[in-house]
């Protein structure tokens, strides 16, 4: 529970099953089937039974139900003719009792291996932590370990050792604590982010865990306690880490997680006074109380504006939530930039300079400049909007459109966009995958009038460094192609004409079993008939298997047919006489 996966927290916990499929699933109380979904993704197929108490519980990746409900659910399919089904029975449809099976556990949907994922949540379909109810059979005098920490600055004023930059730094192992043995020298308000995991008695697993506490000369000045998951602000996650792996121990702007105790703004920094020590404590705690400690000190530095070390990026310019920081080569004659904002000419002092850089820093928040005149060159950053957070907004460079909606963002947006290409169509690049994210989705107008060649299978795809291509869709109108995307990143147009394949594994009467497979947009639906009728079909879309499950006892016969579409459009079929 509250495990950091991409994305999202982790709601439950996950159950070992020894790596098989198969085992019995008993109700965890009386209740009722309120809710269930067979799917290839996420949960898989999945029950929620709801319990007297207004609490439910959930049961995830399951390989199958029990007869009764199996029964209820297969019918609802052939009803809707639909593969993929989510129902909310009627409380009298399927009662339970604590104790009955209800499932066997599995291996579908998103999960890595067979087990089964188990949550608890209250009446406002919030998870809880299901190690708070009291399960003898899990046993943890374990502590939490810390693997690394870094220290971030939080305001324009901010350093860590006289830089602008976030920095990682090792620990030690000491006297049962974790140490750094030199002072962290800092200016300005700066914040704590910690990469830790946790293990249960006799288990190899690397765990999450929900609680972290900062001391400050001995008292508890910032703590932090996901207790409760709300779905509806999940992707929140992404403001509380830092690249899904670091957990931020102070609060930023625009997050609206209530974990935090104090939650003012920047609650959980460190300040230190110029020429002081600060003796500062972060404690790791997981559900059973196990405790474990890292001994830090920050001693306070007054700004300065020459430091001896180089900066780790050598790129012009960097971003960092609203600021810009820009580099030059050093030079002896001028220590300022004039930055161009709005027809605005404004002289900046350099913030710090190495052996061999200059480095500025803007808030974008007072505008964005157009360009910036450093002395020894022109530097035009590519920031081209700022787009506020929880608002509507409409953008146009003429070329790409970028609309959001109130609740696309997740922190005020600094917006570039880059117009490519990518085997001769039209590409866009939309800030960078590594540098925001965006809590829902936004809706990109791509101007490809230059490209007039087949259109019929050609379809955005979210490119990534390694060259893999994510299907995205998009809908052709006039001159531009329309798309939505819930990630930044590059996107380009590629042609899927080739379709799916089908490989026979088994036929017979009792059972239809295919191997399926896609070659690059992915399979999108699938369905089978005998003599017209429907017929229902489960897939596992991580061994690319498909077959068929039978409602009666009845012999499949007669002639069979089935049909697979991929996300660009292709279709294949197969025939075969039964």
């Amino acid at each position: 529970m509250s495990e950091i996966r991409p994305n999202h927290f982790h709601s439950g916990i996950d159950i070992k099953t020894d790596g098989r499929q198969g085992l019995p699933v008993y109700a965890a109380a009386d209740g009722y089937v309120y809710r269930m979904k067979i799917s290839t993704y996420g949960y898989g197929n999945v029950i929620y039974l709801k319990h007297t108490n207004g609490q439910y519980t959930l049961y995830g990746h399951l390989r199958d139900f029990n007869a009764k409900i199996a029964k209820y659910m297969w019918q609802k399919m052939a009803d809707a003719e639909e593969n993929s089904l989510e129902v909310y029975p009627e409380a009298s449809a399927l009662p339970v009792k604590k104790g009955e099976i209800i499932a066997y556990s599995g291996n579908t949907g998103s999960s890595g291996g067979p087990h089964l994922h188990f949550e608890i949540r209250d009446s406002l379909d919030r998870a809880l932590d299901p190690l708070k109810f009291g399960f003898s059979e899990i046993k943890d005098t374990t502590p939490p370990t810390f693997r690394t920490i870094a220290i971030t600055p939080l305001t324009l004023e901010s350093r860590v050792n006289g830089q602008f930059q976030r920095t990682v730094l090792r620990l030690n192992f000491r006297g049962n604590e974790f140490v750094i043995d030199k002072p962290i020298e800092i200016t300005g308000k700066v914040g704590i982010e910690v990469r830790a995991y946790d293990k249960l008695d006799g288990a190899y697993n690397q765990n999450g865990f929900p609680h972290f506490e900062i001391y400050e000369s001995g008292i508890k000045t910032f703590d932090l306690n996901v207790d409760k998951i709300d779905f509806n602000l999940g992707r929140f996650l992404l403001s509380h880490t830092h690249q899904n792996s670091y957990t931020k121990l102070y609060t930023t702007p625009y997050n609206q997680f209530d974990y935090y105790s104090p939650d003012s703004l920047f609650s959980g920094a460190i300040e230190v006074s110029p020429d002081s020590i600060k003796d500062v404590d972060v404690v790791l705690e997981d559900v059973f109380g196990n405790r474990r400690n890292l001994s830090l000190k920050f001693k306070g530095e007054k700004e300065n504006h020459a430091i001896s070390t180089y900066s780790a990026s050598r790129s012009k310019v960097d971003f960092e939530h609203n600021w810009m920081i820009v580099r030059a080569d050093k030079q002896e004659t001028n220590k300022m930039a004039t930055f161009y904002v709005s027809g605005l000419m404004m002289d900046v002092m350099l913030s710090y300079e190495d052996p061999r850089y200059r480095t500025y820093i803007w808030d974008m928040e007072y505008g964005i400049p157009d360009s910036i005149d450093v002395c020894t060159e022109i530097i035009y950053p590519k920031v081209q909007a700022k787009i506020p957070f929880n608002k509507e907004y409409y953008y146009n460079d003429g070329h790409t459109i970028v609309q959001t909606e109130e609740n696309s963002l997740l922190e005020t947006l600094f917006l570039y966009t880059e117009s490519g290409s990518y085997n001769g169509r039209p590409s866009i690049k939309i800030n960078d995958d590594r540098d925001g994210y965006l809590r829902e989705e936004i809706t990109v107008s791509m101007d490809v009038s230059s490209y007039n060649r087949p259109k019929e299978y050609v379809d955005v795809y979210q490119l990534y460094a390694n060259g893999y291509k994510r299907f995205v869709g998009g809908e052709w109108t006039n001159d531009h192609i329309i798309f939505k995307t819930k990630n930044f990143g590059t996107f380009v147009l590629a042609e899927d004409d080739i379709a799916p394949t089908i490989r026979p594994i088994r036929i017979n009467s009792s059972q239809l079993r295919f191997s399926i497979r896609d070659n690059l947009s992915g399979i999108h639906s699938f369905e089978a008939r005998i003599d017209g009728k429907w017929v229902i079909l489960r897939f596992e879309h991580k061994s690319g298997v498909i077959w068929t499950e039978k409602i009666d006892k009845a012999p499949f016969k007669g002639q069979f047919e089935l049909k697979v579409t991929d996300n660009a459009g292709n279709s294949v079929v197969f025939s075969r006489k039964l």
